[in-house]
């Protein structure tokens, strides 16, 4: 038993935690988890992360890069992702979303270690393991918890969709205008689907250059 307790241990220095096996409330999720690994408490659940590709890496790194470029250069609030807890207390979960955007007027639910409290934007890059639980699960709690507005970026799909929260609590999908789609969060932003899904690098220069921010 103490061999297995010391792998156990070994491999945790190295990975991160294993999975606990069991139910676990918030309380002891926050015990549990580290800095080293990537898990979701979802209503006492543990859903663990699992490592992520290389394009899915890069897509994640150009599109925090952009909108991080775009929301400091107008001072509109602060960008994280893809290793920050968010927790949404109204709906019993904490998510780990790839991208996040906080507007400057609600940095109040900005704390030490984790974003307490719904995004004004959340941003997920679809990997093969996350489909059902980006696209259905994720939308779901989005919604529920008030996220102002959500972006799905689905490379294996060739599909960008963002949805805006309605007067009513219900998303609604933001109809993209000749393959570009606009946020009505961030004053200003918007994606062309021919940037995210260009074969090669994508072209973050050019891309910051019709947004208006030029070096």
């Amino acid at each position: 038993m103490s061999s297995l307790k010391s792998r156990i241990a070994d491999f945790e220095a190295m990975w991160g935690r294993v999975h606990p096996g069991r139910r676990m409330t918030e309380a002891e999720f926050d015990r549990w988890i580290d800095e080293d690994t990537r898990a979701e408490w979802v209503d006492g659940e543990v859903e663990m992360m699992a490592p992520v590709g290389l394009e899915h890496d890069e897509i994640v790194w150009w599109l925090r890069t952009l909108l991080t470029s775009y929301v400091d250069h107008h001072h509109l609030g602060m960008v994280f992702g893809p290793e920050v807890l968010i927790r949404l207390a109204k709906i019993r979960r904490k998510r780990l979303p790839d991208i996040l955007y906080v507007a400057e007027s609600r940095r109040s639910i900005l704390k030490k270690n984790i974003v307490d409290g719904p995004p004004d934007l959340i941003m997920e890059v679809v990997s093969p393991d996350s489909a059902e639980r980006d696209w259905m699960d994720k939308y779901a709690d989005y919604e529920r918890a008030g996220v102002r507005e959500y972006w799905i970026v689905d490379p294996d799909a060739r599909r960008l969709e963002a949805y805006h929260l309605t007067s009513a609590g219900k998303y609604r999908r933001i109809a993209a205008k000749e393959d570009v789609v606009r946020s009505k969060v961030v004053p200003g932003f918007f994606l062309r689907e021919a940037w995210v899904f260009l074969p090669g690098p994508r072209p973050l220069f050019k891309a910051l250059g019709e947004l208006g921010i030029r070096a």
